[in-house]
Order: C-alpha cells, then sequence, then structure tokens
C-alpha cells in the first residue's frame, strides 16, 4: 500500500483494511459470482454494528418485471401511519453480490434517523440478469410504492431514493428515466456511487489495489453486468455520459477520500451542479469504498447517514429533525 495515502486513512479504515490482510480472502474475481456471494455475506457482519429496532419490517412481494420481486419494508420508530416520507434503498455490491440483509442496517438508520418507511427490492443480480434486469426492478418496486402509497402509509410525492457504490449507481439511473413524469423522487441520495463504467478515472490507478474495492473487481464486477462493450457507453449504465442532467432530483453525494470511484463521484457532483441540480456534496477523505456498511468499527457509517438525511431534510422542509 503506498506510505503517502495510507498514511491519510482514517484510523477505522486502516483497522479494516488491517483485517482484511489478516484473513485474506480470494479476489472475487478469482472465482465465480456464486463464490463471491458466499464470500461476501460471510464477511458482512463482522463490519456491520448491532441491528438497531424499528417499528416494524416485514416482506412481500409484488409483480416484478420477470416474476415475483421481493421488498422489505422499514417502518421508523417516528415515522407516521399515514402519508409518511419515504426512501427507496437500493443496495450495493456491484450488480453480482448484496441481498436485503447486507444493507439491512443502513435501512434501518434511514427509516429512524429521518422518521420514514423505507423500501428496499432484492432486484436481479448478475450475470444470471445482465443489464436492464437491475434497474427494470428498481423502477418496478419505485412505481409500486407510487401506486400502493396508501396502502403503505407513505405520501406518495415523497417518495426519495438512495443507494450505495452500483446501488447508487442505479438511484441516479432511475432519477434520470423518470425525470419529468409525474411524482419523480424528490431527492437522490448518493454513497460512492458508479457512474462511469468505462473505469478510466485517475483513480483507479490510484487506488488500483491496497484500499478494499480493486480496480480488477470492479471491472469484473462490471463485465458479468453488461451484455456486451456497447452497453459501457448507454447512460442507464454510465449516467455520467448521458446527456444532459437537468431536470434530476437534488442530490445528496457521499464520497470515500480513498475509493478508486471518488474521482467519477466527483464528477458526476458536478455535472448535476453544472446542469442546474441542487447538490450537496460531502467528503470523507480518509475513508475506503463501502464505509457506510462498516458501522461496528466505527462513528463515520451512522455520521454518513446522518449527513444524508440532513441534506435531505435541507430539500424536503417537511422532513422531521434527525433521531440521534
Amino acid at each position: 500500500m503506498p506510505t503517502l495515502l495510507s498514511s491519510l486513512l482514517d484510523p477505522e479504515a486502516r483497522h479494516v483494511l488491517d483485517l482484511g490482510r489478516q484473513a485474506p480472502a480470494r479476489p472475487f474475481e478469482a472465482g465465480t459470482p456464486e463464490e463471491a456471494r458466499r464470500t461476501y455475506e460471510e464477511s458482512f457482519p463482522t463490519l456491520q454494528g448491532e441491528r438497531e429496532p424499528v417499528a416494524s419490517l416485514n416482506e412481500r412481494f409484488i409483480d416484478g418485471p420477470s416474476g415475483p420481486l421481493t421488498l422489505r419494508i422499514y417502518h421508523g420508530r417516528r415515522a407516521a401511519l399515514a402519508s409518511a416520507p419515504a426512501l427507496l434503498y437500493l443496495h450495493g455490491g456491484g450488480w453480482v453480490i448484496g441481498n436485503l440483509d447486507s444493507h439491512d442496517e443502513i435501512c434501518r438508520w434511514f427509516a429512524n434517523m429521518a422518521a420514514c418507511v423505507v423500501v428496499c427490492p432484492d432486484y436481479r443480480l448478475a450475470p444470471e440478469h445482465k443489464f436492464p434486469a437491475a434497474i427494470e426492478d428498481c423502477r418496478a418496486a419505485f412505481a409500486f410504492m407510487q401506486s400502493a402509497a396508501d396502502d403503505l402509509g407513505i405520501d406518495a410525492e415523497r417518495i426519495a431514493v438512495a443507494g450505495d457504490s452500483a446501488g447508487g449507481n442505479l438511484a441516479a439511473v432511475l432519477c434520470l428515466m423518470v425525470r419529468g413524469s409525474k411524482n419523480p423522487p424528490t431527492v437522490q441520495l448518493l454513497f460512492y456511487p458508479n457512474t462511469d463504467a468505462s473505469q478510466t478515472a485517475d483513480s483507479y490507478r490510484r487506488f488500483a489495489e491496497g484500499y478494499g474495492l480493486t480496480a480488477a473487481t470492479m471491472a469484473w464486477f462490471r463485465d458479468h453486468y453488461v451484455n456486451h462493450a456497447g452497453d459501457i457507453d448507454d447512460w442507464r449504465v454510465s449516467p455520467l455520459k448521458v446527456a444532459s442532467l437537468a431536470g434530476a432530483a437534488p442530490a445528496f453525494v457521499a464520497i470515500a477520500g480513498h475509493d478508486i470511484l471518488v474521482d467519477e463521484g466527483e464528477a458526476y457532483a458536478k455535472r448535476l451542479q453544472d446542469d442546474g441540480v441542487p447538490v450537496v456534496l460531502r467528503r470523507w477523505p480518509g475513508q475506503i469504498h463501502g464505509f457506510v456498511s462498516m458501522g461496528r468499527h466505527g462513528p463515520a457509517s451512522r455520521q454518513a447517514v446522518g449527513a444524508a438525511v440532513a441534506a435531505w431534510r435541507g430539500f424536503d422542509g417537511k422532513l422531521r429533525p434527525i433521531d440521534a
């Protein structure tokens, strides 16, 4: 690991990286997607903290584009029983790994901090279901939230969307897909989003290895997701490549300083600003990719969700104060 850059890491990020070196796992790209999922499912309980209680939690099936789609629904402790604000949360995992349990901690925090209802879809994963399967499922989940707002106890006019990494990619793309429609997302909350699948930003060189997510792993994720090289330039894969971002939902963008995705996250925030979209950009210079899912090892994870909720509250004056 480069000495100069590593000296700038937050202690909790360095600790997580040390844990990974002490018990090294085979890189995802050295095995199959099924093996990667098993490895990931074994690892995330060691990173996330205790599950915070919410008022209620249930799962339901809806009709997805290609069969039943499972949603996990969280009702925050102080959320209203009717016309509550809502959040569609799209989990990360490179479009290949991740599930309803891998980001459960984050969803609970959002539900309680924002006094809202959080809906997390178990969208289809690649390579069994390549692009655009995942975004089609996410769009179906958003449409369901709009059509079933009364049943869910939410306000159809106050649905935000959030996601981390590949989930941030899906959240950004969804906001572009439905902009200009009736009741599009009111806010997009993006944690270290993937916005350019060409993977040519300089941060892919600076942080190629030694900081958790590697350039080789990110290429493996992308190549499982896309059908062919031509998909890389499709803005539904690389939202940074869209002709204009005008009309997209106001955005909160969280950036980890030691992350191969840092440059494209910064670039996306700038493009949003240049195209007239209100943006709150927050940087965690000493953090690594995925830090919001590392609540067991320090306060930065919860602080980042709190910052996202504060930005959401700034965009939506009706949102209730943060539950500290």
